[in-house]
Formats: structure tokens, C-alpha cells, sequence
């Protein structure tokens, strides 16, 4: 798998974990993932900041949770921009809410914590040092970003005008985002993905895919508007008994779905994802994919 330098502005890059005690999520994901972890914050830092990376290659990290943060655990979604200050001003614009103010994370970059209207936090980052997650898609990484959400037509208008992303349907409902020229950006250092993608049988505009756009069902009234994460796996089912077996819980059993089979877990300290195998042949299978809004 290619490693990756640097992503186009508009798409998700980075990951990371605030947790209540970063050594317990320490162990948790490096037993779950095989991570290998370093601190990289300076000496009197008021929390670590620990890097996981896999083969030498960065895929997330582990934090404390920040001084008058919420006290649950969680998965944070960073989306690269070429300017955190110009991006902050087009979220309030659109009617989103900043939440920090851009800030320079020391020489990695800069960044700021926002809201949509709906409340469903993210980060954008401008990318110095740091150029986001270098490995993806493969077991143990990030696979997927998704936003949960109870309007999806006003996170239409929100997105689109604070990042350019567009709508894909994809039958039966499902909905992706899409940003316009993402593919072409891949192609660039993976010549033919566009090709094997519609090969494979993958919807037109595929290739621009970024993010997934989930409803949140009606019967679960208690869940916000949220963003959540989706790691690669080599196998549903043995990453669930692990996760169990290092304190975790599956919230959701493995299951089927269009082209994979997944498994929705929270970590010891509650912060939940999902694990996802790609399996082709499930691509026309209906169904049980919104079993995630029910946990991630």
C-alpha cells in the first residue's frame, strides 16, 4: 500500500483520541491494532500526545482529553485546509460554531476545533511538519471518516460551502461525500484506481469519495449529530474477540454489509468505532448498514 503525503484541501487526514488515561488506550489499541506509540510532546506538557504508527508510518494517536473538555472518551476527525484561520471563518458563516480558535500546534501545524449547526464536531488542520495519517486503508489503519447526522439536508448546504462537498447517492438511500477531483488528486500517486474502481463495480463518482453521510434513526433520540471512524481490518470477527479480550465491548456483533463486513466497538473508556473487512463480493447486499449509526 502506498504511504501518503500530504492530502488535497476538503479531506479527512488525521485522527486522534482524547481519553481520561491515555497508557490504558495505549494498550488497548496497540494489543487490538499492533500500534506502536511515541510521545512527541515536549518535557512539562500538561498531557502526552502519543503518535501510533505502524511499519514507522504515523495512522493516529492517543491524547489526553484538554482542561474542561467532556469527560467521555472519543474519536476526533482532522480535515486538511490550506488556511485553519480561513476555514474557522467559513464554518461560523455557515452557520457552524467555533469551539477553539486556530491555534499552531507547535512545527506540525495549525489548527481549530469547530462544530456544524448541528453540533457534530470536527478539526481542520494546516498542515506544517505533520502531513496527516501515512498509512490508511490497510488493517490497523484509518479506513473511513462518517458524519451521523439528523438533517442531511442542512449538512448539504454546511459542507458544501465550508469544504465543496457534494452528495453521492448510492442506492437504497446510502449517501456519501464526494469531493469533485479527488480521484484525479489519487490518481496521481496510484495510476489505474479509477479504473479498477469501476471495474470492481463501484458507482460513478466513487473515486471522489471522502466521507460517509449516515441519518441517524428516528428511534435512537438520545444520539447527536457526530463524526466517527472506521478502521480497516484483516478479519470482523477476530478483531471483535480481541477487542473483548482487552477490555473493550462489541456493541455491535459482526455483520454483512455492501462490500464489507464490520463490527461497531467502544474502547475501555467508551470511545467507539467501528472495524470493517472489505469483502467484494457483499457489494450488493441491503440492509444492515445503518446498524452503525446505532453505536459509532
Amino acid at each position: 500500500m502506498l504511504e501518503r503525503d500530504g492530502y488535497l484541501p476538503g479531506v479527512p487526514c488525521w485522527i486522534d483520541t482524547s481519553q481520561p488515561d491515555p497508557e490504558s488506550a495505549v494498550a488497548f489499541y496497540g494489543g487490538l491494532f499492533g500500534w506502536e506509540f511515541e510521545d512527541v510532546m515536549p518535557p512539562g506538557a500538561p498531557g502526552p500526545y502519543l503518535i501510533a504508527r505502524l511499519r514507522g508510518g504515523d495512522v493516529a494517536a492517543v491524547a489526553s482529553q484538554p482542561e474542561g473538555g467532556p469527560s467521555m472518551a472519543a474519536w476526533n476527525t482532522y480535515i486538511w485546509v490550506e488556511s485553519a484561520d480561513d476555514a474557522a471563518a467559513k464554518v461560523f458563516d455557515a452557520g457552524g460554531r467555533i469551539v477553539v480558535e486556530p491555534f499552531d500546534v507547535l512545527e506540525a501545524g495549525r489548527m481549530a476545533v469547530l462544530t456544524d449547526p448541528e453540533g457534530a464536531a470536527f478539526s481542520v488542520w494546516q498542515a506544517k511538519e505533520h502531513k496527516g495519517a501515512r498509512i490508511v486503508n490497510e488493517p490497523g489503519s484509518l479506513n473511513f471518516n462518517g458524519l451521523n447526522t439528523r438533517d442531511a439536508e442542512g449538512a448539504k448546504s454546511f459542507y458544501g460551502s465550508v469544504f465543496g462537498w457534494e452528495a453521492l447517492g448510492l442506492g437504497g438511500g446510502a449517501q456519501m461525500w464526494r469531493l469533485p477531483g479527488y480521484g484525479e488528486f489519487l490518481e496521481r500517486s496510484d495510476p489505474g484506481l479509477t479504473e479498477r474502481m469501476a471495474d470492481s463495480g463501484a458507482p460513478e463518482g466513487f473515486e471522489d469519495v471522502v466521507a460517509a453521510l449516515t441519518p441517524i434513526a428516528d428511534d435512537q433520540p438520545g444520539v447527536p449529530a457526530h463524526w466517527s471512524v472506521t478502521f480497516a481490518v484483516e478479519d470482523a470477527g477476530a478483531t471483535a474477540e480481541r477487542a473483548a479480550e482487552l477490555g473493550g465491548t462489541v456493541i455491535v456483533p459482526p455483520f454483512d454489509a455492501p462490500w464489507v463486513r464490520m463490527t461497531v466497538i467502544a474502547d475501555p473508556q467508551g470511545a467507539t468505532f467501528t472495524a470493517s473487512k472489505f469483502v467484494p463480493e457483499n457489494k450488493d447486499l441491503a440492509g444492515r448498514a445503518d446498524a452503525t449509526v446505532r453505536a459509532a
